[in-house]
């Protein structure tokens, strides 16, 4: 079929501000007419000619709610744009990590390598029709675009007039795989559908080894259970976990992609993954039975993770920091050392004290995985990790869900060798952990979150800490009037951060006070919500002391909280007296 290319006058539609992690609003929002439609054009015209003319391009995503119209609606704006080629995950289902494995390791029949793709998710937000949509551009390395980008992108979306759009295009099968072809002004332009799990599963296979992975999976005593809080991973579960590592049908839950997450939140912490909390032992009632050896969940587009023992929650910063401690015996991949390790500033101090250990290059990044991108482009980094519950490696430029999930199993593994035959007891994740916390010593950490708070208060909460830190001194008059066995404030700033790769300046990233103990309290406004504001409050401890590392984090944490929420006059600024979540 011959095509033409028809141009439509738009006009600037206000906020149509990329953050760090795309574009994020309401269904409604993106449903008003020429709204996906100037942010993708704009996007288009942030891009060099050779990114877009003659490219090849992939459109998918987490297949929430508007997904298929907005992919449609993608592939005519390519084809008029003179894109060559579109790949489209089988349904539109690609995992961010799969994509951006897609952009770095697949070759069309005919040679082709993706130069960039639009991801379509709001990650772990809701999905439906009155809830949230969102995109986002990935570069030729697999990684969101920077912000010299997705600034061009904004200032294109102020001034854009026009869009042109294949409108006579049908609408291409995307349930079924194979390769429909169009004649266009520019010549030929192919919509290849693929199958979602292909590239990524040959990438987790060649980094992991999976025949001591499936030894653990087989023995009668090692039981799993793995939730996709219906997103995108369960188009990957099922493949890898069943068919691959030979674990049961059963072990798998929530694991059918739906376009509302099945009215969830598909958020993989221990307020939103109700069903796994409650099956791993840690739910606020007893749901009978003997819990799974091991647990983990996924977010809505499969990059973030949640790592469970029985009856044993594991944070993301310690989960990092075990994961870089043990990967190189544990993890093949990793056979011949590490780059370095990173980790976001509000994320623990645990990764720190592994790197000093171990000797590693260490660096702390502004929250943001193009951060962690840079390095790895530069070969200065090899794992890293957010306190947000996404952790990844180099071997792709995302965080990386199930990545995560398969080097905790490999760590397992690794630590049961002797143990999976016979009677003797395996190494449990809490087993791990605290042994960890021997060697390490202990960082208690927890995050406070308050979503939707009306913006101008949030501003204006930060505000107020920022003008605090003008005086450490009275910073600890106050400390000391609130809690006096808690440890003075050293220090405190607002975090910059100079790349070491590129010399970009990134300022404002979050309040902190550094205290002389190595406590920490960290402030940050975050930009992953659609409306509203949210407040993200980090407190953290360090306990070296192997003997006072056992405590329960709330007591442990309990004189740091009080100080927080006091000195911060949060719930004044806010109205709330309790966060949204605690992590």
């Amino acid at each position: 079929m011959v095509f033409k290319v028809s141009t439509v006058s738009t006009s600037p539609i206000d906020g149509q501000k990329p953050g760090t992690s795309g574009l994020r609003k309401k269904v409604k929002v993106f449903k008003q007419p020429n709204y996906l439609e100037n942010f993708v054009q704009a996007t288009f015209n942030a891009l060099t000619a050779e990114k877009v003319k003659g490219a090849t391009l992939v459109v998918s995503g987490d297949g929430r709610y508007y997904s298929k119209d907005a992919v449609q609606i993608i592939i005519k704006m390519a084809a008029a744009n003179g894109v060559r080629r579109v790949w489209v995950g089988k349904n539109t289902l690609l995992s961010t990590p799969a994509v951006s494995a897609v952009i770095r390791e697949r070759s069309g029949a005919d040679g082709s390598k993706a130069t960039g793709a639009f991801i379509l998710t709001a990650s772990h937000n809701p999905g439906g029709p009155t809830e949230d949509f969102g995109i986002k551009y990935n570069m030729e390395n697999g990684g969101p675009a920077p912000e010299s980008i997705t600034d061009k992108i904004y200032e294109n979306t102020k001034t854009i007039k026009e869009y042109p759009i294949a409108d006579d295009l049908p609408n291409v099968d995307i349930s079924t795989i194979g390769v429909t072809s169009f004649e266009g002004p520019d010549g030929k332009f192919d919509v290849e559908v693929f199958d979602s799990a292909d590239d990524y599963v040959k990438l987790m296979k060649s980094i992991f080894d999976f025949a001591s992975i499936r030894k653990l999976l087989s023995s009668p005593k090692f039981t799993f259970c793995y939730d996709a809080l219906h997103g995108v991973a369960g188009a990957y579960a099922h493949r890898i976990f069943v068919e691959e590592l030979g674990a049961q049908e059963s072990a798998l839950l929530n694991c059918t992609p739906k376009e509302d997450f099945g009215g969830g939140h598909p958020d993989p912490n221990l307020t939103y993954a109700k069903e796994l909390v409650a099956r791993m032992g840690l739910g606020k009632s007893d749901t009978g039975g003997e819990p799974p050896e091991f647990g983990a969940a996924a977010d809505g587009d499969a990059d973030r993770n949640m790592i469970l023992g029985k009856r044993f929650f594991v944070t993301p910063s310690d989960s990092v920091a075990i994961i870089a401690a043990n990967a190189i015996g544990a993890i093949p991949y990793f056979s011949s050392g590490l780059k370095g390790v990173a980790r976001s500033m509000p994320t623990s101090a645990a990764l720190d004290v592994v790197a000093k250990s171990l000797n590693l290059k260490f660096f702390e990044v502004p929250t943001g995985w193009k951060f962690f991108g840079n390095l790895m482009d530069a070969g200065m980094c090899s794992v890293c990790g957010e306190e947000s519950f996404g952790t990844g490696s180099d071997h792709i430029r995302e965080k990386d869900g199930i990545w995560a999930v398969l080097a905790w199993m490999s760590i397992l593994a690794h630590k049961n060798k002797g143990n999976i035959d016979g009677n003797a007891k395996l190494v449990s994740v809490e087993d791990i952990v605290r042994q960890h916390w021997a060697t390490y010593g202990r960082h208690y950490y927890t995050r406070y979150d308050y979503e939707n708070v009306d913006a101008g208060k949030a501003k204006e909460l930060m505000e107020h800490l920022v003008k605090l830190q003008s005086s450490i001194p009275e910073v600890n008059k106050i400390v000391k009037g609130i809690c006096s066995d808690v440890a003075n404030v050293a220090s405190a700033d607002e975090f910059e951060y100079k790349d070491p790769v590129d010399g970009s300046i990134s300022k404002h990233q979050g309040i902190r006070y550094l205290f002389e103990d190595g406590s920490r309290l960290v402030f940050r406004l975050s930009g992953t919500g659609s409306e509203g504001a949210t407040i993200r409050l980090y407190i953290e401890q360090y306990e070296k002391d192997a003997s006072k590392t056992g405590r329960e984090s709330q007591e442990a944490l309990s004189p740091l909280v009080d100080l927080a929420l006091k000195l911060s006059k949060m719930e004044e600024f806010t109205g709330r007296s309790a966060p949204t979540v605690i992590t």
